[in-house]
Formats: C-alpha cells, structure tokens, sequence
C-alpha cells in the first residue's frame, strides 16, 4: 500500500499493490500493522456496501456528529465514483475546504476520511458499487450532513442535473465556524 496525503489534513489516497499470478490478482486492502504504522485508524466496528443504479446519483455529503464522529475507508468495487471530503473540523486551517478524488474498480485506489468530515459520492457510471468501513458503528440520531450544492463549498460535481434523496436534496448549508 502506498499512503499519499491529500490537501486535506489527515485525509489520505490510498494506492494497492496487487500481485498477480497464473490463477489472477490478490491485493491487500487492509492491513492493521501498515495503517498502525501510518498513524490511522485500526479499528472498524462496522462496514457497509452501497450498490447505486444511475450513473450521476449522489450521495452525501454525509458525517456523524460527535460525540461519534467517525472515520472512514472508502473503496469504489464496481464502476467509477467521484468522490468528495468536506473538512467540517472548526479548528482546522481548512474548514470548509474540500477535496475530490475518482475512485474506480479499475484504479483500487481508497480513501481514508478522517473524523470531523463530511463525505459523499456521485456515481460516473450505472452500477457502481462503494465499500466502505467505519470506525464506529451508525447512530441514528447523530446522522448529519451537508448540502452537495453549498455555494460556500462551490464543488465542481462531474455531472450536470444529479439525481439525489429526498434527504440528501434538503440538507442544511455548512455552518459557521461560529454556530457549529
């Protein structure tokens, strides 16, 4: 695994090395001594699967507030996604900052998102199909989120006219340093 960080603090790009022999490919996607000797993260109590039919669906921008802010281990198995980290940390130099990344099948590339983060995704194909671990399990009451269209943000999303929840099109505006 090569760990590159992003211009996030604390978010890093996550390269696998897969070996290949005459039956196929093997690639490591966790390993509790390499991200121990990263300084991350080693403890996943729980790990979801989304599965999205339409190409330009977005999810997110999602996070859970404390006192159970989580991080996360995102990884695209099927299709491409465009993926997008929102620095919700008040004391950080990049509050309100975000970065994006394609993540794809093809590429393996993962993305560790540090607690204090939003995230979310938009789908560049039909099909695709996102794992990701958590570092603490879902509570229900503490789920958050952020508008995927924040003009305080200004992401720049790949696809025109995306396709959202219910829930995710009526997410609050990022907040304030001052109110959150």
């Amino acid at each position: 695994m090569r760990f590159t960080p992003t211009p996030l603090l604390g978010a890093w790009l996550i390269e696998l090395d897969p070996q290949a022999d005459a039956r196929g490919e093997l690639v490591r996607t966790y390993c509790e001594r390499t991200f121990a000797a990263q300084g991350l993260n080693t403890r996943w109590p729980q790990c979801n699967h989304t599965r999205t039919r339409s190409r330009g669906m977005i999810r997110g921008l999602h996070f859970q507030a404390a006192p159970v802010s989580e991080v996360k281990l995102v990884r695209c198995t099927a299709g491409a996604i465009w993926d997008v980290i929102v620095d919700l940390r008040t004391d950080s130099a990049t509050y309100g900052h975000h970065a994006s990344f394609e993540l794809s099948a093809e590429s393996r590339r993962q993305l560790y998102v540090p607690a204090g983060f939003a995230h979310g995704f938009q789908c560049l194909t039909d099909g695709c199909e996102v794992s990701y671990m958590m570092s603490e399990s879902f509570v229900p009451e503490l789920a958050r989120g952020v508008r995927w269209d924040d003009p305080a943000l200004n992401i720049a999303w790949p696809i025109a006219s995306p396709q959202l929840s219910e829930r995710d099109r009526n997410l609050p505006l990022l907040p304030t340093r001052t109110t959150q």
